[in-house]
């Protein structure tokens, strides 16, 4: 059989396009391999708390705990990092609805006892879920606290871009992932891409942002933290957690008490008759 020069040249341009396809696929495996570190391992709903599930537009069913407060006041939907689970987070989540805030904490799709595998867009879905199924509870969206902390203040960042809430709370996290990646991986960090790009989101964000970070973030650096707050839009709060690691920031009592009280100024005047 014989190919002519233009059988030829679609040829090697499909040989290409399928490598590049395969390249990129792999690109995309290794960089979720680096970004989700799930722990199914969770314990006993704590006392007081209430278990959920929360089904997503694509089909998983997503594991949370639901801790009341008495009175009209902030919902604060937990978005937590890339790694652990709602467990990881159980004396973080007791604290501050010891603080008078009710608080939604879910696990994301392949995370805890929720079902399916994590991705980018995945999350942003759980995160939807988690918000709409509070406001189908009766919940006013304007009660509604988005808290994030490291991946999960991107993943706030984007809801809020969606959906209308009370106010963005943004803990230790970054600017966008490649800036983060290329700390770690040098330039095969670049790969991350536009993922979890939340610089070029937070200016769509109407509702009150906090931006906090630990001064001594080993993983992701302090700086980002302030350029996020640089970009972020009025009105807009920096909260700096003096010695504070990346794994530190979130259990401060200061920071604890700056967080319920940052929620309760946000969305003073609105109520919470249902959730």
């Amino acid at each position: 059989m014989r190919i002519s020069p233009e059988e030829g040249t679609i040829g090697s341009r499909a040989t290409a396009l399928a490598l590049g396809a395969l390249l990129l696929t792999g690109c995309t495996m290794w960089i979720d391999h680096f970004i989700f570190f799930p722990d199914r391992r969770v314990g006993p709903t704590p006392a007081g708390a209430e278990e959920r599930w929360v089904v997503t537009e694509d089909g998983p069913r997503l594991h949370a705990w639901y801790m009341p407060a008495r009175g009209a006041g902030p919902v604060l939907l937990w978005s937590h990092g890339n790694a652990g689970n709602i467990d990881s987070r159980r004396a973080l989540l007791l604290a501050l609805a010891a603080r008078g805030l009710a608080v939604l904490a879910y696990d994301y799709r392949g995370y805890g006892r929720s079902e399916g595998s994590p991705s980018e867009a995945g999350v942003y879905r759980d995160a939807t879920a988690a918000f709409d199924g509070l406001v189908a509870r009766g919940t006013d969206p304007a009660t509604i606290v988005c808290f994030g902390e490291s991946l999960g203040g991107a993943v706030s960042i984007e809801l809020a871009t969606r959906r209308r809430c009370g106010a963005v709370i943004a803990v230790s996290t970054f600017t966008r992932l490649a800036d983060v990646a290329r700390r770690h991986y040098g330039p095969l960090g670049s790969l991350a891409g536009d993922r979890f790009d939340s610089l070029a989101r937070i200016g769509r964000v109407s509702a009150p942002i906090l931006v906090a970070h630990g001064d001594q973030d080993e993983i992701i650096p302090y700086e980002l933290g302030e350029r996020l707050f640089a970009a972020a839009p009025a009105p807009r709060r920096f909260f700096r957690i003096p010695g504070a690691d990346h794994n530190e920031a979130l259990g401060r009592p200061a920071f604890l008490d700056a967080v319920a009280s940052f929620a309760r100024e946000a969305v003073a005047g609105t109520s919470r008759p249902g959730a």
